[in-house]
């Protein structure tokens, strides 16, 4: 309890508002913090009018993603097509996040909590508004207009980062689809209605972070509040102000 008061504290400092709808991605290696720690001094914080909400995606639920092929790397074509058959189904109730962290893991499978539908950029929730947010998530459309993303900019959310960088800053995504990024396939494996699995193929925005860590490095003065959470830095700032710079940014630099 001493932890979670002593967090909730740092975290008000920071500025993190009560009520507020509050995006998180932290990296919780080598900050001697605890998950459910920080999820429950979050939730504290913002209050029973906030929503807490993080990623909990699952890359490599798919044929064409680059975590599916860091896993099937070395494999031979026929160990390979045994793998793919293997691939279970992606369900939002008990599929775990893959990459997303601790801090992830523990609000997806906290009592109460939400989960959108999309089986590569789902998202998870606790608070007022999580089934609002989340129950909208094309299954074409990873992280636009039609994602809890899009519900999260409407909301005028905040993003906080902990010991992460801009690189990992999923709102600059949403900017991606307001510039007209270029299409590319996806194949992922869902639940066929009525039991077993099928493999669906959609096109969407190519996603691209390699440009994420500048275009945060770019921030006007007085975008974002910085701080620290034990003896890592932490940032937090609008959603709005950061995807619209994100807009600016690329219509200017990227090519």
């Amino acid at each position: 309890m001493r932890d979670r008061v002593r967090l909730a504290r740092s975290l008000r400092a920071l500025g993190v508002p009560e009520g507020a709808t509050l995006l998180v991605h932290a990296s919780l290696r080598g900050t001697g913090l605890d998950a459910e720690v920080l999820r429950d001094a979050l939730t504290d914080i913002l209050g029973p009018a906030g929503t807490l909400v993080v990623p909990a995606f699952t890359p490599a639920n798919s044929d064409t993603s680059g975590a599916y092929r860091a896993l099937v790397a070395g494999l031979t074509p026929r160990q390979e097509r045994a793998f793919r058959r293997s691939m279970p189904a992606f369900d939002p109730s008990t599929t775990p996040g893959q990459g997303m962290g601790r801090l992830s893991e523990a609000v997806r499978t906290a009592p109460g909590a939400v989960r959108s539908g999309h089986p590569q950029t789902s998202f998870a929730a606790l608070g007022a508004r999580a089934a609002e947010y989340l129950a909208d998530h094309a299954p074409d459309c990873h992280l636009g207009e039609a994602s809890p993303l899009g519900a999260l900019y409407r909301a005028s959310a905040h993003v906080l980062l902990i010991n992460v960088g801009f690189e990992v800053c999923t709102a600059f995504h949403l900017a991606e689809y307001r510039v007209n990024a270029p299409l590319r396939t996806y194949r992922c494996v869902v639940p066929r209605p009525g039991g077993g699995k099928k493999w669906t193929e959609y096109e969407d925005i190519h996603l691209d972070d390699s440009d994420f860590g500048a275009i945060g490095a770019s921030f006007t003065w007085g975008m974002e509040r910085t701080g620290h959470l034990g003896e890592r830095a932490a940032r937090i700032f609008p959603i709005r102000e950061a995807v619209d710079h994100a807009v600016e940014w690329m219509t200017e630099k990227r090519h």
